[in-house]
């Protein structure tokens, strides 16, 4: 594993440039604070429905790699059962479409872990509020690359540098883009592209293309 984190952050320091400076960190930190404060309500309705309509806690962590290398807990509700690891097991045991498809895009279409609250959370992205404490503590931005793990950063290849040049975002160029309906390899080139191109510009159109992403539903995001 430190065989690993070594070679992750070599690959930052080749990086194209980093892309978290002071004003797009300022830029997080008043639209985290902003969001916090005025969804508030939404964030408690959300940790109710949660913990009141499937066993477990109201939040997910999961290790992600970050900024530089660095890893940190990606916060979500929860949205799969507290046995999920073991039905994703036994689906990918039994249905090669299954396994074929979780090879492939790491995402199932029809995924047994998922509770019935959490289908709605994942359809309106509500699942992904906790991620504004993350923003807040400095772990991801509101624009970067989609948050990844060990095993998918590996996929990564010559892009590895790029992608650990930024702060993960809750958005990005990529769930905009039709996330649901593109490979995983044409993400891998959305990150690198947003890593090599950023600007606040670009931060500006990804957010106001979020809006009505989000609110049609048209690209799973």
């Amino acid at each position: 594993m430190n065989n690993l984190v070594d070679t992750f952050r070599f690959a930052a320091n080749a990086s194209p440039r980093p892309v978290g400076l002071t004003a797009k960190r300022t830029i997080d930190i008043v639209l985290a604070v902003s969001g916090i404060v005025l969804l508030a309500p939404l964030l408690i309705i959300c940790f109710i429905a949660t913990i009141m309509t499937s066993p477990g806690p109201a939040l997910f962590r999961h290790r992600r790699v970050g900024f530089g290398g660095k890893y940190f807990d990606c916060l979500k509700f929860r949205t799969m059962a507290t046995d999920a690891s073991a039905r994703l097991r036994d689906l990918l045991d039994s249905d090669p479409r299954a396994a074929a498809e979780w090879a492939t895009t790491r995402k199932l279409r029809h995924d047994p872990r998922v509770t019935p609250i959490g289908a709605i959370l994942r359809k309106s992205s509500l699942d992904e509020l906790p991620q504004l404490f993350n923003v807040l503590k400095g772990d991801m931005s509101i624009v970067g690359p989609r948050p990844v793990t060990d095993e998918e950063l590996v996929r990564y290849s010559d892009a590895i540098g790029a992608y650990l040049s930024c702060r993960p975002g809750i958005t990005g160029l990529w769930q905009v883009s039709g996330r649901s309906t593109t490979t995983y390899e044409k993400r891998v080139k959305y990150d690198e592209f947003y890593a090599r191109n950023w600007s606040m510009a670009l931060d500006a159109k990804i957010i106001i293309v979020t809006i009505p992403v989000v609110l049609l539903s048209d690209s799973g995001f």
